[in-house]
């Protein structure tokens, strides 16, 4: 009758745990499909709880009188396995997206959740939820402070074209840091037949998709042709 209740007890306190890994799981994977990422609920999800078992089982081998047979062993190898596993599945989650890197976030995520799930497995319940806290909190928080303090986040190219060769360099420099760009490079081309002017500008893009104050200003400042951001 003891060794029943204690199964019953250590089956209980289990479901607990992978119970826990599934909400935190599903938290994190709720943030990632809000923003319309790759890495979803379900993904995370099952991380979190594989890796919350993976953790259980380790301690569970390390200590005969749970599993009620003569074994022993480290509860760390597990651990240590799914650390260096992990790592390959946040990089499938990263990737290059023209001059910008996307998935990085994802990547951490995905490590960030299984740590979560190895130390609820672990019986870390306080230390698990306030790092589950502290996660959402900065992917919340920190973005929007990001886009206040950073608008300029993403690396794009400005194609520019003047019809005519007179054309003051300083100002157009000055219309586009003034339009929220950061500017990291130029390379100039002129073309003599047409006498048009070709400006590449490497720079830092805000985050607004409306760009028409910019091609305004610009047009003001010469005769403007052509006009693109891109990648």
């Amino acid at each position: 009758m003891g060794a029943f209740s204690l199964d019953i007890h250590f089956f209980a306190e289990c479901a607990l745990k992978i119970f826990l890994s599934l909400v935190s799981g599903f938290v994190l994977g709720l943030e990632r499909k809000s923003r319309n990422q790759n890495v979803g609920t379900r993904t995370l999800i099952l991380i979190s709880v594989s890796s919350a078992l993976l953790s259980i089982l380790s301690y569970f081998l390390a200590d005969p009188s749970l599993c009620g047979i003569s074994v022993s062993g480290d509860p760390t190898r597990i651990a240590a396995g799914v650390v260096s596993g992990i790592g390959f599945l946040g990089g499938g989650a990263i990737m290059h997206h023209g001059l910008n890197i996307k998935g990085l976030t994802s990547a951490a995520i995905i490590w960030t959740d299984s740590a979560l799930g190895l130390a609820i497995g672990a019986g870390l319940y306080l230390q698990s939820l306030v790092v589950l806290v502290a996660s959402v909190l900065a992917l919340l928080i920190l973005e929007r402070a990001e886009e206040k303090w950073f608008p300029a986040g993403k690396s794009k190219i400005l194609h520019i074209v003047f019809e005519n060769e007179n054309i003051d360099m300083k100002k157009i420099k000055a219309i586009i840091k003034k339009n929220g760009f950061i500017i990291s490079d130029l390379n100039v081309s002129y073309v003599m037949a047409s006498k048009q002017i070709i400006l590449h500008y490497s720079v830092k893009a805000p985050r607004e998709d409306d760009f028409t104050s910019l091609i305004s200003q610009l047009n003001l400042a010469g005769k403007l042709s052509e006009f693109s951001i891109t990648n």
